[in-house]
């Protein structure tokens, strides 16, 4: 018999191996962003890098885009809207860096209760992750 009160499975998104080795190799972010657009780590490498530049804008729709295609992929890894995404499972960083970059970028520019959803979010996916993005 199932145990109904464990909650939905953790979803472990699929590697993207040739858009992973193209960022590690050192390639241009956004060249590895416009080559495999569905790959959230070059987003969020993208709205990091936008962050650090004093570009909150432009972070946050790096951070937006990648959140979506993240969404995209996790629904279709069978994702229902709510369970645990953890952190440890590599492919699942770009998404998870996605959201905490859409959170960060959103509350430099006054979106202060979508940051706080994207923080909450966060959280309630990966603990690990949580902790790692923002006291890291």
């Amino acid at each position: 018999m199932d145990n109904l009160l464990a909650g939905p499975p953790p979803i472990e998104l699929p590697d993207t191996p040739e858009a992973r080795e193209a960022l590690e190799s050192g390639a241009k972010v956004s060249d590895v962003a416009a080559r495999f657009p569905a790959y959230p780590a070059a987003w969020a490498a993208l709205a990091e890098d936008s962050f650090a530049q004093g570009h909150a804008v432009t972070s946050y729709a790096f951070a937006r885009t990648g959140y979506h295609r993240g969404l995209d992929h996790l629904r279709r890894s069978g994702w229902k809207g709510h369970g645990p995404i953890p952190w440890e499972h590599e492919p699942n960083r770009g998404f998870l860096r996605c959201l905490y970059a859409l959170s960060r970028a959103a509350l430099a520019i006054g979106e202060k209760d979508e940051a706080e959803r994207c923080l909450q979010f966060l959280k309630d996916s990966t603990e690990t992750g949580y902790d790692a993005l923002t006291k890291g």
